[in-house]
């Protein structure tokens, strides 16, 4: 369910695009939106207010959205600055590839993965299971980050996102169910006290 929470600055992305060449009259200001420049400014500050609401919220923001964050505020602030969206493009691959460096190297240093680090606690799983979801959410990584960057390179900026928002539900939706096949056959297994 968190996953998809976390696809609201997406969301609003993407209406911010669409609204181009439309104003907004608040108070005694009025702006006018341009397209991927002032959806890039309302990524920025919808991902910022997400952190402070989960940090307020739940009192701790989990890595992986610190470094999507960062990743959007460098990407975000170069798009805005130098007038080239392909900074922002360029973010979903960045942040995808990124983590799939991170999972990948978490199977060669210390004993446990990432993934079996981060949700061992509430889930036991035979270390083959662990080492299949690794290898499920490694994959997803990567194929999600090169689809992106095809897409902004082959296709026009519109195209490019409406891909971002519909690929991102569907990747989403696909990489929870493909994760439950392989959880599923050890829920069984799971101790009373694991919640």
């Amino acid at each position: 369910m968190r996953q998809i929470l976390d696809l609201i600055p997406l969301v609003l992305f993407f209406i911010a695009y669409k609204m181009d060449g439309q104003s907004l009259q608040l108070l005694n200001y009025s702006y006018t939106f341009d397209g991927i420049f002032s959806a890039t400014a309302v990524l920025m500050m919808a991902t910022t207010a997400q952190i402070i609401l989960i940090k307020l919220l739940v009192g701790k923001v989990e890595k992986q959205l610190l470094w999507l964050f960062a990743v959007i505020i460098v990407a975000g602030s170069a798009t805005l600055i130098l007038r080239n969206e392909l900074f922002i493009q360029w973010k979903p691959t960045v942040f995808n590839w990124g983590m799939a460096t991170v999972l990948f190297a978490s199977l060669y240093i210390g004993k446990k993965s990432l993934l079996e680090r981060m949700l061992g606690q509430q889930l036991k799983l035979p270390k083959p299971a662990w080492l299949r979801l690794n290898q499920l959410w490694i994959t997803n990584f990567i194929v999600v980050g090169t689809l992106n960057i095809c897409v902004a390179y082959n296709f026009s900026q519109s195209a490019w996102v409406n891909y971002k928002l519909y690929s991102a539900f569907g990747f989403t939706l696909l990489l929870m169910i493909l994760t439950m096949v392989i959880i599923f056959p050890h829920i069984k297994d799971q101790p009373e006290n694991v919640s």
